[in-house]
Protein backbone atom coordinates (compact mmCIF):
# COMPACT_ATOMS: atom_id res chain seq x y z
CA UNK A 1 0.00 0.00 0.00
CA UNK A 2 1.66 3.16 -0.85
CA UNK A 3 0.32 5.70 1.07
CA UNK A 4 1.59 9.04 0.43
CA UNK A 5 2.83 10.35 4.20
CA UNK A 6 4.90 13.03 2.48
CA UNK A 7 2.07 15.28 1.27
CA UNK A 8 1.77 16.23 4.89
CA UNK A 9 4.66 18.12 6.60
CA UNK A 10 3.74 16.00 10.18
CA UNK A 11 4.17 12.63 7.99
CA UNK A 12 0.87 12.04 9.33
CA UNK A 13 -2.34 11.00 7.29
CA UNK A 14 -6.23 11.04 7.92
CA UNK A 15 -7.43 7.70 9.04
CA UNK A 16 -11.85 7.31 8.89
CA UNK A 17 -13.10 4.24 10.85
CA UNK A 18 -16.04 2.69 10.17
CA UNK A 19 -17.87 -0.20 11.38
CA UNK A 20 -17.85 -3.17 9.12
CA UNK A 21 -21.06 -3.95 9.58
CA UNK A 22 -23.29 -1.11 9.98
CA UNK A 23 -20.88 1.18 7.57
CA UNK A 24 -21.42 4.02 10.38
CA UNK A 25 -18.32 6.29 10.45
CA UNK A 26 -16.96 5.77 14.29
CA UNK A 27 -14.25 8.14 14.87
CA UNK A 28 -11.86 9.85 12.63
CA UNK A 29 -8.02 9.83 14.06
CA UNK A 30 -4.21 10.33 12.36
CA UNK A 31 -1.68 7.72 10.79
CA UNK A 32 2.44 7.86 10.21
CA UNK A 33 3.34 4.77 8.51
CA UNK A 34 4.40 3.32 11.75
CA UNK A 35 1.07 3.35 12.76
CA UNK A 36 -0.22 1.78 9.99
CA UNK A 37 2.18 -1.11 9.97
CA UNK A 38 1.45 -1.86 13.35
CA UNK A 39 -2.43 -1.84 12.85
CA UNK A 40 -1.80 -4.36 9.70
CA UNK A 41 0.54 -6.81 12.18
CA UNK A 42 -1.41 -6.48 14.97
CA UNK A 43 -4.96 -6.36 13.81
CA UNK A 44 -5.53 -3.91 16.33
CA UNK A 45 -6.04 -0.06 14.85
CA UNK A 46 -3.14 1.69 15.75
CA UNK A 47 -2.96 5.69 15.76
CA UNK A 48 -0.10 8.29 16.41
CA UNK A 49 -1.20 10.37 19.03
CA UNK A 50 -0.67 14.57 18.03
CA UNK A 51 -1.60 15.01 21.76
CA UNK A 52 0.73 12.52 23.43
CA UNK A 53 3.51 12.56 20.21
CA UNK A 54 3.34 8.78 20.17
CA UNK A 55 1.73 5.29 19.18
CA UNK A 56 -1.58 4.98 20.81
CA UNK A 57 -3.52 1.62 20.32
CA UNK A 58 -7.83 2.83 20.10
CA UNK A 59 -8.60 0.87 23.69
CA UNK A 60 -5.14 0.07 25.08
CA UNK A 61 -6.22 1.85 28.33
CA UNK A 62 -10.25 1.24 28.58
CA UNK A 63 -10.21 -2.34 26.16
CA UNK A 64 -12.83 -0.69 23.28
CA UNK A 65 -10.34 -1.78 20.95
CA UNK A 66 -10.97 -1.58 16.92
CA UNK A 67 -10.52 -5.14 15.43
CA UNK A 68 -9.07 -4.41 11.98
CA UNK A 69 -10.84 -5.36 9.04
CA UNK A 70 -9.78 -3.93 5.81
CA UNK A 71 -7.79 -0.95 4.91
CA UNK A 72 -8.77 1.20 1.94
CA UNK A 73 -6.33 3.78 0.34
CA UNK A 74 -8.19 7.16 -1.44
CA UNK A 75 -6.86 8.47 -5.19
CA UNK A 76 -4.60 10.40 -4.03
CA UNK A 77 -2.75 8.28 -1.64
CA UNK A 78 -3.16 10.26 1.11
CA UNK A 79 -5.82 9.23 3.66
CA UNK A 80 -7.81 5.88 4.64
CA UNK A 81 -10.55 4.63 5.03
CA UNK A 82 -10.52 1.69 7.99
CA UNK A 83 -12.89 -1.16 8.48
CA UNK A 84 -13.35 -2.42 12.04
CA UNK A 85 -15.41 -4.59 14.40
CA UNK A 86 -15.66 -2.08 17.43
CA UNK A 87 -15.41 -3.60 20.86
CA UNK A 88 -17.71 -1.34 23.19
CA UNK A 89 -18.06 2.02 22.71
CA UNK A 90 -15.66 3.99 20.66
CA UNK A 91 -15.63 7.67 21.84
CA UNK A 92 -13.35 8.42 24.62
CA UNK A 93 -17.00 10.12 26.08
CA UNK A 94 -18.50 6.72 26.65
CA UNK A 95 -20.68 6.92 23.25
CA UNK A 96 -20.81 4.59 20.37
CA UNK A 97 -19.56 7.26 17.72
CA UNK A 98 -17.36 10.07 18.19
CA UNK A 99 -20.90 11.82 16.78
CA UNK A 100 -22.92 10.93 19.52
CA UNK A 101 -24.89 8.94 17.15
CA UNK A 102 -25.90 5.04 17.72
CA UNK A 103 -23.68 2.41 15.67
CA UNK A 104 -26.65 0.61 14.14
CA UNK A 105 -27.43 -0.64 10.99
CA UNK A 106 -29.11 1.82 8.48
CA UNK A 107 -31.05 0.70 5.39
CA UNK A 108 -31.47 4.30 4.14
CA UNK A 109 -34.94 4.52 2.55
CA UNK A 110 -36.10 1.30 4.19
CA UNK A 111 -35.22 2.57 7.46
CA UNK A 112 -36.90 6.16 6.88
CA UNK A 113 -39.75 4.25 6.18
CA UNK A 114 -39.76 1.86 9.11
CA UNK A 115 -39.89 4.86 11.29
CA UNK A 116 -42.77 6.34 9.59
CA UNK A 117 -44.56 3.61 9.95
CA UNK A 118 -43.82 2.92 13.92
CA UNK A 119 -45.21 7.12 14.30
CA UNK A 120 -48.22 6.13 12.53
CA UNK A 121 -48.95 3.41 14.55
CA UNK A 122 -48.46 5.36 18.00
CA UNK A 123 -49.46 8.52 16.56
CA UNK A 124 -51.44 8.69 13.63
CA UNK A 125 -55.60 8.54 13.94
CA UNK A 126 -57.24 4.99 12.20
CA UNK A 127 -59.80 6.87 10.38
CA UNK A 128 -56.93 9.15 8.68
CA UNK A 129 -53.94 6.50 8.17
CA UNK A 130 -53.84 3.80 6.07
CA UNK A 131 -51.30 2.37 8.43
CA UNK A 132 -53.04 2.81 11.55
CA UNK A 133 -55.95 1.74 10.64
CA UNK A 134 -54.84 -1.85 9.44
CA UNK A 135 -53.14 -2.13 12.74
CA UNK A 136 -56.24 -1.41 14.66
CA UNK A 137 -57.69 -4.71 12.99
CA UNK A 138 -55.20 -6.68 14.59
CA UNK A 139 -51.86 -8.84 13.34
CA UNK A 140 -54.23 -11.28 11.64
CA UNK A 141 -55.66 -8.95 9.41
CA UNK A 142 -52.16 -7.26 9.03
CA UNK A 143 -50.82 -11.19 8.58
CA UNK A 144 -53.49 -11.63 5.75
CA UNK A 145 -52.49 -8.47 3.98
CA UNK A 146 -49.14 -10.05 3.65
CA UNK A 147 -50.29 -12.86 2.35
CA UNK A 148 -52.76 -11.30 -0.09
CA UNK A 149 -49.70 -9.10 -1.45
CA UNK A 150 -47.72 -12.49 -2.02
CA UNK A 151 -49.78 -14.16 -3.85
CA UNK A 152 -50.18 -10.96 -6.10
CA UNK A 153 -46.37 -11.01 -6.80
CA UNK A 154 -46.12 -14.48 -7.61
CA UNK A 155 -48.84 -13.70 -10.38
CA UNK A 156 -47.40 -10.76 -11.68
CA UNK A 157 -43.83 -12.53 -11.79
CA UNK A 158 -45.31 -14.91 -14.14
CA UNK A 159 -46.28 -12.64 -16.34
CA UNK A 160 -44.50 -9.71 -18.85
CA UNK A 161 -45.53 -6.69 -17.24
CA UNK A 162 -42.45 -5.56 -14.77
CA UNK A 163 -44.15 -2.03 -13.42
CA UNK A 164 -47.19 -4.32 -12.01
CA UNK A 165 -44.42 -6.91 -10.60
CA UNK A 166 -42.55 -3.90 -9.32
CA UNK A 167 -45.46 -2.04 -7.60
CA UNK A 168 -46.72 -5.52 -6.32
CA UNK A 169 -43.13 -6.62 -4.67
CA UNK A 170 -43.44 -2.67 -3.16
CA UNK A 171 -46.65 -3.05 -1.95
CA UNK A 172 -45.49 -6.67 0.14
CA UNK A 173 -42.11 -5.65 1.14
CA UNK A 174 -44.65 -2.33 2.74
CA UNK A 175 -47.11 -4.57 4.40
CA UNK A 176 -44.12 -6.90 5.21
CA UNK A 177 -42.09 -4.14 7.34
CA UNK A 178 -45.50 -3.95 9.36
CA UNK A 179 -46.25 -6.94 9.92
CA UNK A 180 -42.50 -7.05 11.24
CA UNK A 181 -43.40 -4.34 13.66
CA UNK A 182 -46.79 -6.15 14.57
CA UNK A 183 -44.86 -8.83 16.03
CA UNK A 184 -42.15 -6.29 17.94
CA UNK A 185 -39.51 -6.63 15.32
CA UNK A 186 -37.65 -4.41 12.58
CA UNK A 187 -35.68 -5.72 9.52
CA UNK A 188 -32.58 -5.76 11.55
CA UNK A 189 -33.61 -8.72 13.66
CA UNK A 190 -34.25 -10.81 10.62
CA UNK A 191 -30.93 -9.54 8.50
CA UNK A 192 -28.80 -10.64 12.48
CA UNK A 193 -30.94 -14.49 11.52
CA UNK A 194 -29.61 -14.27 7.43
CA UNK A 195 -26.38 -13.49 9.18
CA UNK A 196 -26.23 -16.36 11.59
CA UNK A 197 -26.77 -19.02 8.52
CA UNK A 198 -23.78 -17.16 6.72
CA UNK A 199 -21.07 -19.80 5.61
CA UNK A 200 -17.93 -18.47 7.22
Amino acid sequence: MNVDFNKNPNGLVPAVIQDASTNKVLMLGYMNSEALKKSIETKLVTFFSRTKQRLWTKGEESGNVLNLVDIKLDCDSDSLLIKVNPKGPTCHKGTDTCWNEENKQSYGFISKLETTIASRIENADSEKSYVASLFAKGINKVAQKVGEEAVEVVIEAKDNNDGLFLDESADLLFHYLMLLQAKGFRLNNVVDVLKSREKK
